[in-house]
């Protein structure tokens, strides 16, 4: 079923792809990008190289991670109840057939699309600095929100209150995406949502580039809006959740271009080149 479900995300994705590079990025960037992509792919290398390590630690802790929060972590469940109650049943009055379609499809298809696409279309641009500080934006969501996960234990409201949210649960309405989610995320892992706050900062991205890719804008934000939106919707998260997403994308954003630029392979090379073996010079 997992192999099924992954077919059809592909696929899926596949599709969008090249038809949002046709819409949103145009032939121009296109053939300037295959006359440059060595040297921004070169410039970039130590970027891309740390979000794939955080990508890695980040795979190999979900599997080994709850067993450390279960013995470290706070529980707080019950407190995220009591602050918000039942606030996220306020969906409830907008559930249709339809919009359970559309928030199912939006937190798996539209999610995935929301984060891919922008990573494509900023390495067309000349200048690697969006490109880079979106992946350093996004290694920096994953790292903080894996130690988030950590410390905090909180089940979300599918599991508190499953009989009021039965009837528009994700794993309900579409039973075959559990097999996709419990591949990168386990059931106490909800504070915060980064669901919400990857496309956060992809919408925040978007906002900053509007002037590069007009068209990208409006859609980057409402895509945003419906994935939030829909981890609610779904009973996936709290309302807390979502609110802490969207500070961690704030956060993550921010940072992103504090380190980007703040470092270079040259200046550490320079400064610690005699410290390392392979950095001194050999007669």
């Amino acid at each position: 079923m997992l192999a099924e479900v992954l077919t059809q995300l592909v696929t899926v994705i596949v599709i969008l792809l090249p038809l949002s590079i046709a819409v949103f990025v145009g032939r121009e960037r296109l053939a300037q990008t295959r006359a440059e992509w060595r040297s921004r792919l070169r410039t970039a290398g130590p970027v891309i190289v740390v979000l794939l390590i955080v990508l890695l630690i980040n795979r190999v802790a979900r599997q080994t991670a709850p067993k450390l929060s279960r013995e470290i972590g706070i529980h707080l469940t019950s407190t995220f109840y009591n602050v918000e109650g039942e606030f996220i049943l306020i969906f409830q009055s907008i559930q249709t057939a339809e919009t359970n379609a559309y928030f199912s499809t939006i937190y798996v298809y539209g999610y995935t699309f929301l984060l891919i696409f922008p990573v494509i279309a900023y390495f067309t641009l000349s200048d690697t600095r969006v490109f880079r500080r979106l992946l350093t934006a996004y290694a920096l969501n994953y790292a903080i929100g894996l130690v988030l996960y950590i410390f905090i234990i909180a089940y979300g409201p599918r599991n508190l209150m499953p009989a009021e949210l039965m009837e528009r649960m994700l794993y309900d309405t579409n039973p075959q995406y559990q097999y996709l989610t419990s591949e990168v995320n386990s059931n106490t892992n909800v504070f915060p949502s980064l669901h919400t706050s990857l496309s956060a900062t992809v919408a925040t991205f978007a906002w900053m580039t509007r002037s590069a890719f007009p068209k990208w804008f409006p859609v980057a934000v409402v895509l945003a809006a419906s994935v939030a939106i829909s981890t609610m919707y779904l009973g996936i998260h709290w309302g807390i959740d979502v609110t802490a997403g969207l500070l961690l994308a704030a956060l993550c954003v921010s940072l992103s271009d504090r380190f980007v630029d703040r470092w270079s392979l040259a200046e550490l090379s320079e400064q610690f080149g005699d410290r390392i073996p392979w950095g001194q010079e050999h007669d």
